[in-house]
């Protein structure tokens, strides 16, 4: 199975939406699945028009623990609330006890304690789960619960689920199509790895173009291949054209120019793909997926 990455460095430039119409497109001349490991905000289920009660399956997983401290053992000693590097301890009536949204389960707290006094307990920090999407593929998503920690680790489970549904002997799906995260943290990078073609979306701003190159960082770090979309791209000309020089310095090869169309705007409004709710895109991405399939196929 190919894995197909797309990501943009900054949030904002319509990468879901260019995801999945590109998914759409190949699902017509391939077997596909789709994973969006955007965990702390996923919102491609949403552009493919999946509704979160049509999930199959959208159950807890735990990939982080916390610290859970017994009172009768602790000797005050203070050892957990100073060595804690995120303040996630506070101390109470000669007591620690926990702030739950500060703690990221590194378990130091647990091997300062002489007494024994502090341990650590899974916790179930998001959801994962998968649907059909109206255009005959599925699409694994996960949810990271409010406050908490672990998103490059539930990105990984996300990619997993995908991959298995993805070997199922009904299904086989020759492309994941992964939708990355914006920014270049944790959850980004367990999206780009493992990856054989990363396709980076960005827009025509001193923004997009500085978050496309700190994104391009990682991919160059793992060494993948990679494409490049300007969304908007007729906004602003000038860095328009500043972008396309660094591609081309950086032997990044151009898969698409997309001009402004509010029409993106009313497409997930509706809910629908561009390329379903408004015909005219239907040969843009056919060309794109052709390139898609000559680089990765």
């Amino acid at each position: 199975m190919k894995k197909i990455t797309i990501l943009s460095g900054k949030g904002g430039v319509g990468k879901s939406s260019i995801t999945a119409s590109l998914a759409v497109e190949l699902s017509s001349r391939h077997s596909i699945i789709c994973a969006d490991c955007d965990v702390d905000a996923s919102n491609l289920a949403i552009v493919l028009g999946v509704e979160e009660d049509n999930f199959d399956q959208l159950n807890p997983i735990s990939t982080n623990q916390k610290a859970v401290f017994d009172h009768e053992k602790c000797i005050s000693c203070r050892k957990c609330f100073d060595s804690c590097y995120f303040n996630a301890i506070k101390w109470h009536n000669h007591k620690p006890s926990l702030n739950k949204f500060g703690c990221e389960g590194c378990g130091v707290c647990e091997l300062v304690c002489p007494a024994g006094a502090v341990h650590l307990e899974n916790v179930e920090n998001a959801k994962i789960g998968f649907s059909s999407t109206p255009y005959g593929f599925k699409i694994v998503t996960g949810q990271l619960g409010v406050g908490e920690s672990g998103s490059g680790k539930i990105v990984t489970a996300v990619k997993s689920l995908a991959e298995e549904l993805g070997n199922q002997e009904e299904n086989k799906a020759e492309i994941m199509i992964i939708d990355s995260a914006a920014g270049i943290g944790c959850p980004v990078i367990a999206s780009v790895s493992g990856s054989d073609y990363v396709i980076a979306v960005t827009e025509p701003t001193p923004s997009g173009f500085s978050d496309l190159k700190r994104a391009l960082g990682i991919v160059n770090n793992f060494n993948i291949p990679c494409g490049l979309i300007i969304n908007k791209y007729d906004i602003n000309n000038e860095i328009c054209n500043i972008i396309e020089d660094y591609a081309k310095k950086q032997k990044i090869k151009i898969l698409l120019r997309i001009p402004y169309d509010k029409k993106f705007i009313d497409a997930l409004v509706s809910l629908i793909p561009i390329i379903e709710y408004d015909r005219a895109y239907k040969p843009v991405f056919r060309d794109l997926a052709d390139k898609i399939s000559g680089e990765i196929l």
